[in-house]
């Protein structure tokens, strides 16, 4: 196989822009990443669009990429829309990055943005909705009842459903294994401490437990600070063959070891061994030619504390059920033995959909170019990124499709 390597990133903030569009904001994001890898926007050979509620929320329903990037200078190369729900972003690099392994392109381009505030909150939760199979709706509340049983949730407020999807999860790994409350706030509480050192984050906010505890509760046992909350932004990753790169000879290259995207499987709700996030990464390490433990910092999709905590086991950095007890002993923070969410997370950054998962990917850049600051990883070598969306049409209890890529250091 090609070796692909990625040589240029760029974000914008993430955050709410009342001024900004979703061209402007892809447009920001990929000058930036054509600037940082020094190529020009006529060696780009093809590129690849990640958004996933401008055609709700706007009417743009169609050819949402060749207008979004018609402001970047490329031209009459293919442009190809990607919505992937959540991991439309990660999708779409994966894209890029197999146009490159195969021989198709040079150098390709994967950039996603969202406009999620446009003045009418409850149109945008409404979006979440097209996240699951809209055809037996009853399925989605059977499933829910089976997980966590029912709760309580009159007092909740305004929420998008994937916050109870997420809170159901959340009480059947209590039940199970043990977890508590208090461990998801270590988990939040953790990421609002590290976003406080990035500039492009949606929140900087250093915020407790006891904070995190005592704020609006949501369905239990998930409260505000814990969730991510609706954001704008955009991101844009730049990938090239061997030949590219040896020619732009940057020091600050890094290499795909594996780009793997997953759906799920039919499966009993306890066989955590065929969660589809646990086969994407061990695809992923199996290409990588990695183990978990061979991982030194990893950004996850943590629309949700527990998605965090979760996600952390199924990949392989705790054992099963010791995800709680590892966020509150400092393991995967900053300092600890495998960091996770550096940039903050989805609770803290934001969580602009289709630009979540290439967001990932500029912070794990940025921390294996040793280019991340007071949030440095001291050494790190091999990132990791999981990027998951929608919930599954197997009724199962887990994302749609998961998004696992790794990167190594040149």
């Amino acid at each position: 196989m090609n070796d692909v390597f990625i040589i240029g990133v760029g974000m914008t903030p993430f955050g709410v822009h009342p001024s900004e569009t979703v061209p402007s904001l892809a447009t920001r994001a990929v000058r930036e990443a054509l600037a940082d890898a020094c190529v020009d926007p006529a060696e780009v050979d093809s590129a690849y669009f990640g958004n996933t509620t401008q055609g709700p929320l706007e009417g743009q329903a169609m050819i949402a990429g060749e207008i979004a990037l018609r402001g970047t200078g490329l031209e009459r190369i293919p442009v190809f829309n990607v919505e992937n729900a959540c991991a439309s972003g990660s999708s779409a690099l994966s894209l890029a990055v197999t146009s490159v392994r195969a021989g198709e392109s040079a150098v390709a381009l994967a950039v996603g943005a969202e406009k999620m505030n446009t003045g009418d909150r409850a149109k945008t939760m409404s979006v979440f909705d097209g996240a699951y199979d809209l055809s037996d709706p009853a399925a989605l509340q059977r499933t829910l009842d089976q997980l966590g049983g029912t709760v309580d949730a009159s007092q909740a407020g305004r929420r998008s459903i994937f916050m109870d999807i997420y809170a159901a999860m959340a009480r059947a790994h209590m039940d199970r294994f043990g977890t508590t409350q208090r461990q998801l706030a270590a988990v939040s509480a953790k990421n609002h401490r590290h976003s406080v050192d990035n500039p492009l984050s949606h929140f900087r906010k250093d915020m407790s437990v006891d904070e995190i505890l005592a704020a609006r509760a949501l369905s239990f046992p998930l409260t505000v600070p814990m969730c991510s909350p609706l954001t704008d932004g955009a991101s844009a990753v730049i990938v090239c063959n061997a030949e590219v790169a040896a020619r732009v000879g940057s020091k600050r290259q890094v290499r795909v070891l594996a780009s793997v995207v997953g759906t799920g499987v039919e499966r009993a709700m306890t066989d955590y061994s065929r969660h589809v996030t646990k086969l994407a990464g061990e695809r992923a390490y199996e290409r990588a030619g990695i183990a978990p433990s061979d991982v030194s910092v990893a950004e996850v999709h943590d629309a949700t504390a527990f998605g965090e905590l979760f996600i952390s086991e199924l990949l392989g950095f705790v054992e099963l059920g010791g995800g709680g007890a590892a966020a509150e002993s400092g393991v995967t923070s900053i300092g600890g033995r495998i960091p996770i969410n550096t940039s903050g997370g989805l609770e803290s950054k934001g969580h602009p959909l289709a630009a979540t998962g290439l967001g990932q990917i500029f912070e794990l850049v940025s921390q294996l170019r040793g280019e991340a600051g007071s949030r440095q990883v001291e050494g790190a070598r091999i990132a990791l990124a999981e990027n998951g969306g929608g919930f599954s049409p197997f009724s199962t209890g887990e994302e749609a499709v998961a998004v696992v890529t790794v990167l190594e250091a040149v």
